[in-house]
């Protein structure tokens, strides 16, 4: 099983702050040095709610396209990218371009978006958005596969659409989702596959798990195609509380999940810092002794 962790960019990720670009930087060269598989971004365009300030966060693919150019080894992905805030033929471009800068690492994770404040706030529609996402699919993938791609939907459309330079490979696709409209678009488009956030295993995700070996079935598809990760949420400041706490509490919640067959568990912390990574790699650490 392999293990991620997401990458600290918004205000509540920093001590009081979003972090800056540097200690961003830092933390993902340190994720790499201490081996850890695969370091995840966010999207998001802010955060906003009556009860709380606004909360700022750096955007998602700039700071991707930094890091693919900052580290060497570790795979890159996004938790998930929306699909509304950009066009799917533009962002099957940035993919690419921003695949081939890190050398074949880059992950594209992809959702149909949720948090309606920013979307008011940035001039998105919020309207229809598994629809949306639906029709973004039929364009994105073929592109991603280096064919040329016409389309003429209800929300989205395309000409004679081509990247070029051609992909150098074809990009993996993750999808995040539990729906059963985006569960059957999983079967049918993804690579791989995420559930978040979760704390120590339990019947939500055992049934999440199972949904999607229901859709992957219904569709023809083999199971064992679709790459399974699941987000864990890990408070490090908070012993008490069931996903929490130590080193060797964070090795058997990893060793857990790998009994469940998960291929990945992705890492987020809290505090998201560099301590914090050197928890993850005391808790490897464990697990292979």
């Amino acid at each position: 099983m392999r293990i991620g962790v997401v990458l600290p960019m918004s205000g509540s990720d920093g001590p009081g702050r979003a972090p800056s670009w540097s200690e961003m930087r830092a933390f993902a060269i340190h994720a790499e040095t201490i081996g850890l598989h695969s370091l995840w971004v966010y999207d998001h365009l802010l955060f906003r709610s009556p009860e709380n300030p606004d909360e700022g966060i750096h955007e998602a693919w700039t700071v991707l396209s930094a890091l693919a150019a900052s580290t060497s080894r570790i795979e890159l992905g996004q938790l998930v990218m929306c699909m509304s805030f950009r066009s799917p033929g533009v962002l099957a471009k940035m993919a690419v371009t921003a695949d081939a800068i890190s050398g074949g690492r880059v992950v594209l994770g992809l959702g149909a978006g949720w948090h309606d404040p920013e979307y008011t706030a940035f001039g998105f529609p919020t309207d229809h958005r598994v629809s949306r996402f639906e029709e973004a699919l039929r364009i994105l993938g073929p592109l991603l596969r280096g064919e040329r791609v016409s389309f003429d939907g209800r929300y989205h459309q395309a000409s004679d659409a081509v990247l070029l330079p051609a992909p150098e490979r074809q990009v993996p696709v993750l999808i995040a989702g539990h729906g059963p409209r985006m569960l059957r678009l999983i079967a049918r488009h993804a690579d791989a596959w995420n559930t978040a956030w979760h704390g120590l295993p339990d019947e939500q995700l055992n049934q999440r798990m199972a949904d999607l070996h229901a859709a992957l079935e219904a569709e023809g598809r083999d199971p064992a195609t679709v790459r399974r990760t699941v987000g864990l949420g890990w408070d490090l400041s908070r012993p008490e509380r069931i996903g929490s706490g130590s080193a060797d509490a964070l090795a058997g919640a990893l060793d857990s999940y790998e009994a469940l067959g998960v291929d990945d568990v992705i890492v987020s912390l809290q505090p998201a810092d560099e301590p914090g990574l050197e928890r993850i790699h005391r808790a490897l650490e464990i697990r292979d002794r």
